[in-house]
C-alpha cells in the first residue's frame, strides 16, 4: 500500500517465536493466524510463518512471524532466521520447569544473532494447565521484570491472551519504529528492504505499555 491509497503507510515487521520444543509455538501461531489447534502438532523442522495485518493508527502494518524450530538439532539452522527480527515471542510451559530455566538461553541467543532493538515478550503458554503448573505467574513475572520483557500467560488450546500477546509485540513494534529508536543505520537498511517507513515523523507521542496479564481462575 503506497502512501497515496489512502494516505496511509504498509510497515512489514519480522517477529519471531522461540523457546524449548513442545512449549506449543505452532499451536499459537496457528491459533492466532488461523484460529485453529492440534493436540497432534508435531516438532516443527526448520522454519514455518504466518503474515498477520492488523490496522495501527490508521496504517496497515503487516507482522511476518515466524515459527522456529525449538528441538537443539535444529538450532543451527534456524539461527540466520533471526536476522531481521524486530520482534520476538519468548515461549516457556508453565507446566514444564525445564522450559521456563532455559528462557535465558533464548534471550542470549536472540541477543546474539539480531542486530537491532527488539520489541520482546515472555509468554507462559498451557496456562490451561493448572492443575500440573510448575512455574508460577509470580515467577514469570518477576523474571519479565528483571529482563525487561511483557509477560502474559496464554492457552493455545482456550485461546486465552493469544491475540493480545501477538498483538501486544507487534504495537510495541510499531511505536518503536514510529519514536525512531531502532538503533543503527544498518537497523534502518534492514527495515528498508522490508518496506518499513522510517521517514514521517509520528507525532501522537503515545506509549504501550506491557501490562503483566495471566489467565484468570
Amino acid at each position: 500500500m503506497s502512501d497515496d491509497e489512502g494516505g496511509g503507510e504498509e510497515y512489514l515487521f519480522k517477529v519471531v517465536i522461540i523457546g524449548d520444543s513442545a512449549v506449543g509455538k505452532s499451536n499459537l501461531l496457528s491459533r492466532y493466524a488461523r484460529n485453529e489447534f492440534n493436540p497432534h502438532s508435531k516438532a516443527t523442522i526448520g522454519v514455518e510463518f504466518q503474515t498477520q495485518s492488523l490496522e495501527i493508527d490508521g496504517k496497515e502494518v503487516k507482522a511476518q512471524i515466524w515459527d522456529t524450530a525449538g528441538q537443539e538439532r535444529f538450532r543451527a539452522v534456524t539461527s540466520a532466521y533471526y536476522r531481521g527480527a524486530v520482534g520476538a515471542l519468548i515461549v516457556y510451559d508453565i507446566s514444564r520447569r525445564t522450559t521456563f530455566d532455559s528462557v535465558g538461553r533464548w534471550l542470549d541467543e536472540l541477543k546474539t544473532h539480531s542486530d537491532t532493538t527488539v520489541a520482546r515478550i515472555l509468554v507462559g503458554n498451557k496456562c490451561d494447565l493448572e492443575t500440573i503448573r510448575e512455574v508460577s505467574v509470580e515467577e514469570g513475572k518477576s523474571l519479565a521484570e528483571d529482563q525487561e520483557l511483557f509477560f502474559m500467560e496464554t492457552s493455545a488450546l482456550d485461546s486465552t491472551n493469544v491475540d493480545k500477546a501477538f498483538e501486544s509485540v507487534i504495537r510495541e513494534i510499531y511505536n518503536n519504529v514510529s519514536r525512531k529508536v531502532l538503533n543503527s543505520d544498518t537497523c534502518k537498511a534492514e527495515l528498508s528492504v522490508n518496506r518499513v517507513s522510517l521517514t514521517k515523523s509520528e507525532t501522537d507521542g503515545s506509549k504501550q505499555t506491557g501490562s503483566f496479564s495471566c489467565c484468570s481462575r
